[in-house]
């Protein structure tokens, strides 16, 4: 069962906000000059800016407002590009009550194909209730 869907698109302003922030200047992420010159033609966006649209939804819709990101293992299977639809979801796998832990699987897929982009498992806590 899909606990959480939506469609995203990372933007340029999103992708320069994030280098300035986290200090990923990488031009792999920044410049068209630079990319070209790569496998991937264009720039990409950065993997833990993706990662962050996962902790994003943790926190503010499910469980929601009072969630700690405990852990999270990504794979990276395609390059994300800017400007692309994407398709982000969030299914729900098992509990451990015992340590009031979380698991969830995480994906990234294409909007036009369907193609896996990133795909992972997540372990959260939500502070604000026991399950």
């Amino acid at each position: 069962m899909t606990a959480y869907t939506e469609a995203i698109t990372f933007t340029q302003a999103q992708v320069e906000a994030f280098a300035a922030l986290s200090g990923d200047n990488n031009p792999l992420h920044l410049s068209e000059a630079y990319a070209a010159s790569t496998i991937f033609k264009t720039p990409i966006v950065h993997g833990m800016w993706v990662a962050a649209a996962f902790s994003r939804v943790f926190g503010t819709q499910m469980p929601g407002p009072g969630t700690v990101y405990l852990s999270h293992n990504l794979q990276f299977l395609r390059p994300v590009y800017v400007g692309k639809p994407y398709r982000l979801s969030i299914t729900f796998l098992r509990a451990e009550p015992r340590r009031n832990h979380l698991f969830f699987e995480t994906l990234l897929t294409d909007a036009a194909t369907g193609k896996k982009m990133v795909t992972g498992e997540a372990c959260v806590q939500n502070a604000a209730f026991v399950y």
